[in-house]
């Protein structure tokens, strides 16, 4: 464990090259907060975290920046409480005051609300299909051979599937199909929804096979919205970097897969190569679950360097992703 003083000046280097991306000498930490003396002792200081681990030289002659230990050592033990501005928290407020139609759009423009109050790359999860509850179901004809099933989720998500109908069917077959669907379907699991029990009429029953099996087709894989990757581009002056990272940001299935391993691990913040995914080991991950009366819903995240705002971060992540499981559980 570091002492107090070596405690103070890792703390001032992280904080001082957040803010100016170049390496901090002595002369930039000796009058920080809790550290007060000269500069030749805080270059002895820098020279023993450098030792430990927490601090590095890119150049000779050069200051120091924080290794990614240095940086946890700051997320886990010197980070203070964030907290958004009075400016960032009204836009919040006023952009889930004013959010309505459907998911996909409402987790999009959250991307969008995330990359604007970060300026880093957002990364928003939606729910998974086949998990969430039915609560409505409904078959609309569209011509008379074609129809489309339409059924709205717990999770907040609205899908619709196309059936072809072997035979002319009425108005009145596709309602009775629907109150059937309705009265045995609504309640239950998307996935776990195999067959509806027989209604007395052959018809409405064949009816209700092709719509859940139409349901059944649904991509259960979750939704994921990622805005501002040319944000954290900017972060980056090598070329190689930037390149490796926007490739990696237009995977969607790696970014769903580290955002859940992230989530998983019971971490917060993954830092460098804490997260494992090779082509992002220059950037930290920011995490939030999004939870509706103790389901996880979906996960919200940003995505920067790792001299990242960790405490302006952690804070935004928070916030938005409370009021996005806010929004999502009032439907």
């Amino acid at each position: 464990m570091l002492d107090e003083r070596k405690t103070a000046i890792l703390r001032a280097v992280v904080q001082e090259y957040i803010t100016t991306a170049q390496p901090v000498g002595s002369t930039h930490v000796s009058d920080a907060p809790g550290v007060h003396v000269s500069s030749a002792t805080v270059r002895n200081d820098m020279a023993v975290l450098e030792t430990e681990g927490y601090l590095v030289q890119p150049h000779t002659s050069a200051g120091r920046i924080p290794t990614d230990k240095g940086y946890r050592f700051f997320v886990d033990h010197l980070t203070p409480a964030g907290r958004l501005d009075e400016a960032a928290t009204q836009q919040v407020g006023e952009f889930f005051g004013r959010a309505h139609g459907r998911l996909e759009e409402l987790l999009s423009q959250t991307t969008d609300l995330l990359a604007h109050l970060t300026r880093y790359a957002a990364v928003v999860v939606g729910p998974e299909a086949q998990s969430a509850v039915v609560r409505s179901i409904q078959i609309v004809g569209l011509s008379p051979r074609t129809a489309t099933v339409v059924a709205v989720l717990s999770n907040g998500r609205v899908e619709n599937q196309t059936i072809e109908l072997d035979s002319e069917l009425t108005d009145v077959t596709l309602a009775a199909a629907t109150v059937h669907l309705q009265r045995t379907a609504a309640g239950n699991p998307l996935g776990s929804m195999v067959e509806a029990p027989a209604s007395g009429d052959l018809t409405v029953d064949k009816l209700c096979e092709q719509a859940l099996k139409a349901l059944h087709r649904v991509d259960d894989n979750a939704a994921v919205y990622v805005g501002g990757a040319a944000s954290v581009a900017n972060a980056f002056d090598a070329v190689d970097i930037v390149r490796s990272v926007l490739t990696t940001l237009e995977q969607q299935y790696v970014v769903v897969s580290l955002v859940r391993d992230v989530i998983d691990r019971g971490l917060t913040v993954a830092i460098g190569a804490e997260h494992g995914l090779e082509p992002l080991f220059s950037c930290s991950v920011v995490v939030k679950s999004v939870t509706v009366e103790g389901e996880r819903l979906g996960t919200v995240g940003v995505l920067g360097p790792t001299r990242m705002n960790y405490p302006q971060a952690l804070a935004t992540v928070d916030v938005v992703s409370d009021r996005l499981g806010r929004r999502l559980a009032e439907g």
